[in-house]
């Protein structure tokens, strides 16, 4: 087994230990860090997940987003191709269905789908992470691969991806490929992480 995946194995286990009450209380503080930050205010089209297997529930940021009339969008898995994801619309009367994984996404619509390119901010589910931006996700690499094209900028352009994680899932350093896309920032219940190595 893999160092990345013995630390994907440790660190599911530890979330999935939380009590139900401790992940609303820290999802909860989470979401008030992400409410008051400038990347959220700035953004009008924002990418955010349904929360899975003791994942951080965005629940009250996808509040705050209707609240203000921003746009919200869910990822939906791309029946072309095996690892990427497309944006569809996510609006009070959006029909959802399960995906391959359970989750819930948006009936596929050709029509209405966006590219990533367009979005302004992407909240994003992880395992694990550290203090150079690396995100160590479940394994499918559909984030590394949906936003390649942001690997390789020199300056760092839209959209923002922002991780969002319980404290535990902090390690030290994680080992991480020359194709991983580095977060914008991570958040956590105890605030705003950037990260020491991310282009300005």
């Amino acid at each position: 087994m893999s160092t990345r995946d013995q630390l994907r194995k440790r660190l599911r286990a530890e979330r999935a230990a939380l009590s139900e009450d401790a992940r609303t209380r820290l999802s909860n503080q989470i979401a008030r860090h992400i409410i008051h930050s400038p990347l959220f205010n700035r953004a009008r089209r924002i990418a955010v997940y349904m929360p899975n297997r003791g994942e951080v529930d965005p629940g009250l940021v996808i509040a705050a987003a209707r609240a203000r009339h921003k746009q919200l969008y869910l990822p939906v898995l791309d029946p072309g191709h095996p690892h990427r994801l497309w944006f569809l619309p996510w609006e009070a009367r959006t029909r959802l269905q399960a995906n391959r994984f359970g989750i819930p996404e948006p009936v596929m619509t050709r029509g209405r789908r966006l590219s990533p390119r367009h979005l302004d901010l992407v909240l994003t589910p992880l395992v694990g992470f550290d203090r150079d931006g690396n995100r160590l996700g479940m394994g499918g690499g559909y984030y590394d691969t949906t936003f390649e094209f942001l690997a390789g900028r020199s300056h760092w352009h839209k959209p923002r991806l922002l991780g969002l994680a319980y404290g535990f899932q902090e390690v030290d350093a994680l080992p991480h490929e020359p194709w991983d896309v580095p977060l914008t920032a991570i958040v956590t219940e105890a605030g705003l992480i950037r990260p020491h190595t991310h282009p300005s």
